[in-house]
């Protein structure tokens, strides 16, 4: 039996909405105890704390920042305490922690110091589009961002839209929210008219938005406001 501590895996929201409508009670409860966590960015770590309430005062909560100079030892140093019992949280700045994340390298040291690591359940972005695009759910792929460039970004979307076809494979792919409406552009010009495309924009909050359409009605219809706002693409060719 595992006598080892716990690495606790708590999604924080995609947006401004209560939490109760995003986090089940008993992980915020959970949330609210830990006194631990390694987090993405702290300041947004300690706005999520603050929002679902801790037990502690906010400032004896110990916040480690998972900065891109973290290095494995730092990260192993970290996770010791819970050789001997305990319990750690990781939080994304937005999300679920480990899935498109930094915090995948804090996981799998866990794994590799024999710690109990323990998902919870919450919002993720790339499902919560998969679930409401009615493109394929079975089969898909999400890539994280595509090139800048804009000639290398259409010819992977073009290869990305090759392989859909191919596999019947959802692509799923996201952008820095104010490139948003350069990538929207370019997916119309670049893709099939026939291939179907998804936005879901600001997931879980007021101004959520999920639409599917072929890129021929697209081309023809209002463009969504995308500026500056969390949004995922998903398309089906």
């Amino acid at each position: 039996m595992n006598s080892t501590g716990s690495l606790h895996l708590i999604p924080v929201g995609l947006g401004e909405s209560p939490p109760e409508t995003w986090l089940p009670h008993t992980v915020r409860e959970l949330a609210g105890r830990l006194t631990t966590y390694i987090a993405e960015n702290a300041k947004t770590a300690r706005a999520f704390l603050k929002l679902v309430g801790t037990a502690a005062p906010l400032q004896e909560i110990t916040i480690h920042t998972l900065s891109d100079k973290v290095d494995a030892e730092q990260i192993r140093l970290w996770l010791a305490p819970l050789l001997h019992g305990g319990e750690i949280g990781l939080v994304s700045e937005a999300g679920c922690p480990a899935v498109a994340d930094p915090g995948a390298k804090v996981v799998a040291a866990a794994h590799a110091m024999g710690i109990r690591v323990q998902p919870w359940v919450g919002p993720s972005s790339i499902l919560l589009s998969l679930m409401g695009s009615g493109l394929d759910g079975q089969r898909f792929a999400f890539h994280g961002y595509a090139p800048v460039d804009p000639g290398e970004r259409a010819k992977q979307l073009k290869a990305w839209e090759i392989e859909s076809q191919k596999q019947h494979q959802t692509q799923i792919l996201i952008e820095t929210p104010y490139r948003n409406s350069a990538m929207f552009d370019t997916l119309k010009q670049t893709l099939k008219g026939t291939t179907r495309l998804c936005i879901a924009r600001s997931l879980t909050t007021q101004e959520e938005l999920i639409q599917t359409r072929s890129i021929g009605q697209w081309k023809t219809a209002p463009a969504p406001d995308l500026n500056k706002k969390p949004t995922i693409f998903l398309f089906l060719a």
